[in-house]
C-alpha cells in the first residue's frame, strides 16, 4: 500500500498553500529527512521533508499550483517491497464536515417539488 504524502500545515493558521517546486522526480529513492518539495504560504517558502523512505511513485500535484489545500494528497511513495510504477492513485478527498461540493446536489422535500404525500 503506497504512503499518502499530504498537504502540510505549515503553520497553525495555514489552510492552503502553493506547491512551488518539486526537489523530487517519480523513482526518485528518499530516506527520512530528504527534502521532497518547497511550499509558499501567505508568510513565507518552507521546505517539505519526508517522514518514510521508500521511491516517488506518482506525483499528483504539479509543482507551481496554487490553493492547494491542507491534507490534500501531493504525492504517492511506495515502500521498498512494492512496485513504484503500480501504485494505485488515492480515493478522492470527502469534503470537510459541514460543506458539501458544489457539484452536489440535494434532494428537495414534497413541499418544494409541489407533491402531496
Amino acid at each position: 500500500m503506497p504512503i499518502e504524502l499530504k498537504m502540510p500545515a505549515l503553520s497553525p493558521t495555514m489552510e492552503e498553500g502553493t506547491l512551488a517546486k518539486w526537489l523530487v522526480k517519480e523513482g526518485d529513492t528518499v530516506k527520512s529527512g530528504d527534502i521532497l518539495a518547497e511550499i509558499e504560504t501567505d508568510k513565507a517558502t518552507m521546505e517539505f521533508e519526508a517522514v518514510d523512505e521508500g521511491t516517488i511513485s506518482k506525483i499528483l500535484i504539479a509543482e507551481g499550483t496554487d490553493e492547494v489545500k491542507v491534507g490534500t494528497v501531493i504525492a504517492l511513495i511506495a515502500g521498498e517491497d512494492e512496485d513504484a510504477s503500480a501504485a494505485p492513485a488515492p480515493a478522492a478527498e470527502a469534503a470537510p464536515p459541514g460543506e458539501q461540493p458544489s457539484d452536489q446536489k440535494t434532494e428537495a422535500s414534497p413541499v418544494e417539488t409541489g407533491e402531496t404525500q
